[in-house]
């Protein structure tokens, strides 16, 4: 089912984006036993930066919340409910007539990768200690924000 919001638009970066309303994801960190660690998905090949790990995320539909679309996408892509996490800081990566808002929050209780349940637009799940995302082929957006979230996330 697509929402009226869906497609593709530049921004005036001239960057090429998915979401006419901008689009939200979801950033699931915990603290782990070599200091916070963050779930992130693996995009199916398929898809825009495919191959790449990022927040469960996408485009917004009308009239959406940042949250409550960060938190229906992680619902398709990973099963997550709501009454899985609890919702914290919001950060807006703004790219003029267009933004990505990433919605921080923490498991509300145990978490594990192998009680998701994944849709077609993901092909993994983790965590990741917040030290070792150099070395993961993180999605560019992820990437470009992380200087910005990670001050949210100590």
């Amino acid at each position: 089912m697509r929402s009226p919001t869906d497609g593709w638009t530049t921004c005036a970066l001239g960057h090429r984006h998915w979401g006419l309303a901008g689009a939200a994801g979801l950033l699931l960190h915990r603290a782990g036993a070599a200091g916070v660690e963050v779930l992130l998905q693996l995009r199916v090949e398929w898809s825009h930066h495919g191959g790449t790990w990022g927040t469960p995320g996408g485009a917004l539909h009308p009239a959406e919340t940042a949250a409550d679309g960060a938190l229906r996408e992680a619902g398709e892509e990973l099963g997550l409910r709501p009454a899985d996490v609890v919702l914290g800081a919001e950060s807006v990566d703004d790219h003029g007539g267009w933004s990505y808002t990433t919605v921080l929050a923490t498991p509300a209780g145990a978490l594990e990768p192998g009680d998701l349940a994944l849709n077609e637009e993901s092909i993994g799940v983790g965590w990741f200690a917040l030290d070792e995302l150099p070395e993961v082929p993180l999605h560019p957006g992820l990437a470009a924000s992380l200087p910005a979230l990670r001050p949210l996330l100590a």
